[in-house]
Order: structure tokens, then C-alpha cells, then sequence
């Protein structure tokens, strides 16, 4: 199991957010750990010297538990509401 643990790093990550940029999903933590992971494959240098892993996963997971990650959620564009719409229609054959 990968350590810290889910509640641990919500807790870190909404410490300081303000009620807009809660954090309440597990993916929006696991998809900001794997765009970060991704970086450090591409040769970015790890913001912290803390950990005894050179994984990159784990990297960037103790990378948000000390903070040095902050995850800034967007509010859907006038595209993304297209394309939930777009499926909604696919999805059930009619509109919704």
C-alpha cells in the first residue's frame, strides 16, 4: 500500500484551499500524482529530498504530502460542457 494514505493527503491538500478548490475526490488526487509522476519520467527534478524511493509514483505522492504540489481545480469550459452534453445525448439516444 502506498503510504501516505488517501485521508492523509487530502487532509494536507485542503489545509489552505479555499471552498472553491476543496478536494473530495480520490481521482482528482490520483490524476495530479500521475501528471507529476509523468513530469519526473520526462527528467524533472523532484521538488523534494525527503524520500528514500526513486519511484516516481511515490515521488510525486510525497511530493503533494509535503505540499510542494498545490492541485487547482478549473471549472468546465464552454467545450467540456459541449462534450458532457454531447455524451449525455450518446449515452441514452435521446436529450437530456
Amino acid at each position: 500500500m502506498l503510504r501516505p494514505s488517501y485521508s492523509d493527503l487530502l487532509e494536507v491538500l485542503n489545509k489552505d484551499a479555499d471552498p472553491e478548490n476543496m478536494i473530495g475526490s480520490r481521482y482528482t488526487i490520483v490524476i495530479a500524482a500521475a501528471k507529476r509522476a509523468r513530469q519526473l519520467v520526462d527528467h524533472a527534478e523532484p521538488m523534494t529530498i525527503h524520500t528514500k524511493v526513486d519511484r516516481p509514483v511515490s515521488i510525486a505522492v510525497h511530493e503533494l504530502k509535503e505540499g510542494k504540489i498545490k492541485i487547482i481545480q478549473n471549472e468546465p469550459t464552454e467545450k467540456t460542457e459541449e462534450i458532457i452534453e454531447e455524451d449525455a445525448v450518446l449515452q441514452d439516444g435521446s436529450e437530456s
